[in-house]
């Protein structure tokens, strides 16, 4: 087996093909990981537009294969995209690289911004920045279900898969991992009785386009340590558990199960194995559990988490970075002079769980996919939890509409201003295309005013 310090002799296929070393790579990740904006879909765009068109280190074809096997775990796409690529060009350190430069520029700033948040939110100017948000991100969350739906749902079976699973979370309160797993058993059995009505999910189609020769091209051979190999497979399986117990077990140790860093860690280890269709599929499962279950976080506070989540660079799934400072402030889990430092470390501690197995599921798998380029496509049981995913973000939708329009419940006042927020917003989104961003930008602007004006 080779080492991660050999050179990779099966690359170069041409003078005309590029030639990329190790710091050069180093330094675009990171660059990557400052301006991966735009959720997973601006995030793929913008390495699409680098990766393969401006510095040609990989092939259109190669590019969407890898993609498409992303796109079939669970787990943030972009970023396990980028490790996939990583560990191409430069094996294992290359992967570890790419996939922890997606993330860590977004955790500093989370956890810059979350102490913000949490120390300062009572400070006009925070508080008008968030009011002006808050119905911002709820039009986001319905123009995701849109999105998604729109793609998922082609026939009445998927759409009765959605509308199922939105009345078993809204009025039935059905934890998310079992629709989830109710979900797949539908695709799983459908798909072997009626095959043709779950075979509209994913994929990313052919490559219709070449750029110039690559340096993964089309049909450059796998690299020698991207070679399916079952020693290779086993150890790096042994290693990742390792990377899993070994923290585990030292939290059970020093603090004990009950404690908030060990029920952090095993909660989002299991939410990190729950994120089929992104980010927003998996937050009525965070909610559910930080909320509702242990407290870390209040139903608005998870909105003002969704809206930097937003607005920072890196996956979206970082909100959960949010949710562990919040959680570790208000517990106190260092004492009460230690604030800040337990909200760091409760951030720190989520983000390794929540995204160690995107490293394992690259490293262990992609030589697997790597054995084959034909395209990959979404299996029946993930049509159909793609499908689930819809209607489990309808109902984080109105989850977070009740909350921004009627702050003190239905008893309460009816909060106007966000009501016409909200709908600007979806204008803004479904009518005009503008960026996430932009929106969120423009209705922090927008609650200051209110909040100076008129509140």
């Amino acid at each position: 087996m080779s080492t991660p310090t050999e050179e990779i002799p099966n690359l170069r296929l041409s003078n005309d093909a590029p030639q990329v070393s190790f710091t050069q790579a180093f330094w675009f990740w990171l660059k990557l990981g400052f301006i991966s904006f735009g959720g997973p879909a601006g995030q793929i765009a913008i390495m699409h537009e680098e990766l393969v068109v401006r510095r040609r280190w990989i092939s259109e074809k190669r590019f969407l294969h890898a993609l498409n096997y992303c796109m079939v775990l669970p787990g943030p796409e972009a970023q396990q995209l980028a490790i996939y690529i990583g560990w191409l060009l430069h094996k294992t350190r290359g992967g570890i690289v790419a996939g922890t430069m997606f993330v860590l520029p977004s955790l500093f700033i989370l956890i810059a911004l979350s102490w913000v948040y949490i120390a300062f939110g009572d400070v006009p100017l925070i508080a008008g920045i968030f009011y002006g948000i808050k119905p911002a991100v709820t039009a986001i969350v319905v123009h995701a279900a849109h999105r998604i739906g729109s793609r998922a749902l082609k026939n009445n079976v998927l759409w009765a898969v959605a509308a199922a699973s939105f009345v078993a979370i809204f009025a039935l309160n059905v934890p998310f991992p079992f629709i989830v797993l109710g979900a797949a058993a539908i695709g799983f059995f459908g798909g072997r009785m009626a095959p043709e009505i779950f075979k509209v999910g994913g994929g990313h189609g052919q490559a219709k386009e070449s750029y110039g020769v690559a340096l993964i091209d089309d049909n450059t051979p796998t690299p020698e340590h991207a070679v399916f190999s079952s020693h290779r497979l086993i150890q790096v399986v042994a290693i990742g558990a390792l990377l899993w117990i070994v923290p585990m077990g030292l939290l059970f140790m020093r603090f004990g199960w009950d404690h908030t860093l060990t029920q952090m860690s095993w909660f989002f280890t299991k939410a990190a194995l729950l994120t089929f269709g992104g980010a927003y599929a998996v937050l009525p499962y965070v909610y559910q559990g930080a909320v509702d279950q242990f407290g870390w976080a209040t139903a608005t506070q998870m909105i003002d988490g969704l809206a930097l989540g937003e607005s920072t660079p890196g996956p979206l799934i970082m909100v959960v970075a949010f949710v562990g400072f919040i959680g570790g402030y208000v517990k106190e889990v260092f004492g009460p002079e230690n604030l800040f430092l337990a909200g760091a470390v409760a951030a720190s501690v989520v983000t390794w769980f929540t995204f160690l197995p995107s490293f394992l599921f690259i490293l262990a798998g992609g030589p697997m996919i790597e054995s084959t380029h034909n395209d990959l496509k979404f299996t029946a049981p993930l049509t159909a939890i793609t499908a689930a995913v819809v209607g489990v973000i309808l109902n984080l939708a109105l989850f977070f509409g009740y909350h921004v329009l009627w702050p003190q419940g239905f008893s309460g006042v009816f909060d106007w201003p966000s009501a016409v927020l909200a709908v600007a917003a979806s204008v803004a989104l479904f009518k005009y295309k503008r960026n996430v961003i932009h929106v969120i930008a423009v209705s922090g602007l927008i609650g200051v005013g209110i909040r100076w004006f008129i509140l």
